[in-house]
């Protein structure tokens, strides 16, 4: 691996950290849990696992055995990006004790889908990103009115139930 491939692959994470930046924003803006910095470091640490995948097996097919006994497998470096990210979101993710409801889904859903944003660009799938990235704004930000209002409507008539069963 050349000195090329590695400066290609630090503008790789270096893009994802901006993408996963964008995401990060929103979540900040409105202040979940898990802000801008969350963000960026997943999507770029994604984007490094799943750019190194690919040098790892180039290393050791040079190095040690030869490339005919070297296999490899992306799916696998995909799950581990995705099981270390779910442990990431679950942290995130409590049980309000007054509310008694669950709240930071939608922050642990989003630390999720950063990282595939990441891998997305560390095969580059530039377009891709930058298309998901504004589909999360759109699902974060424009979805929330109409959330605000379903859940208003909701929550309205479910005091009244309660009113009820009270009296």
């Amino acid at each position: 691996m050349g000195l090329d491939n590695e400066l290609v692959i630090l503008a790789k994470v270096v893009f994802a950290i901006l993408m996963g930046g964008l995401i990060g924003l929103e979540r900040e803006i409105i202040g979940k849990p898990a802000g801008m910095r969350t963000h960026m470091l997943i999507a770029g640490a994604s984007t490094l696992f799943a750019s190194l995948g690919s040098v790892i097996i180039n290393y050791f097919g040079e190095v040690s055995c030869g490339p005919e006994l070297v296999r490899s497998d992306p799916i696998r470096v995909i799950q581990a990006i995705a099981l270390g990210i779910s442990f990431i979101g679950a942290g995130t993710i409590m049980q309000h004790p007054e509310r008694r409801k669950v709240i930071y889904l939608t922050s642990a859903a989003s630390i999720l889908f950063t990282a595939g944003i990441g891998i997305a660009i560390a095969v580059d799938q530039f377009i891709l990103a930058i298309g998901c990235v504004a589909i999360v704004w759109i699902v974060n930000r424009g979805l929330r009115y109409l959330d605000k209002k379903v859940l208003k409507k909701r929550s309205s008539m479910s005091r009244s139930g309660e009113s009820d069963l009270n009296e």
